[in-house]
């Protein structure tokens, strides 16, 4: 029988040294050790999938207009660099993610706003007729 190391035989959790592991145990020799993957992943906010963050177009919320707070709708802004502050929602550039997640009002309540939205601008970014 392999010698098991205490702490991680406790949490359920087996080196991986010999054939009586059991199914639900890690086996440490074939898991990544870093934890670090090639790239971050983030879910699109019209289809729902999960994909690469270089894959999907960030958006972001802007109550300002030129500087000056705005009393209408709140402006949504294409964050094509990702380096905008606040809270942003990824969808995929195409057109019918970007309709699907318009439609189940998905912006909106991805980056917690209250209140009308204006897509004109990431409309516009994807070269889509929006009204």
């Amino acid at each position: 029988m392999a010698h098991r190391h205490p702490a991680r035989h406790r949490a359920g959790v087996s080196l991986g040294l010999g054939a009586s592991t059991a199914a639900y145990a890690l086996d440490w020799y074939v898991a990544d050790r870093t934890g670090l993957r090639a790239e971050p992943s983030r879910t699109c906010v019209g289809c729902r999938r999960s994909d690469s963050w270089s894959a999907l177009l960030r958006v972001v919320a802007d109550q300002t207009e030129d500087g000056r707070p705005t009393r209408g709708a709140t402006i949504l802004l294409p964050d094509p660099r990702r380096r905008k502050p606040g809270r942003g929602a990824w969808v995929h550039p195409t057109p019918e993610c970007f309709e699907l997640a318009v439609r189940r009002k998905a912006f909106g309540r991805a980056l917690h706003l209250q209140g009308p939205v204006d897509l004109r601008p990431v409309a516009q970014h994807l070269g889509i007729r929006h009204s």
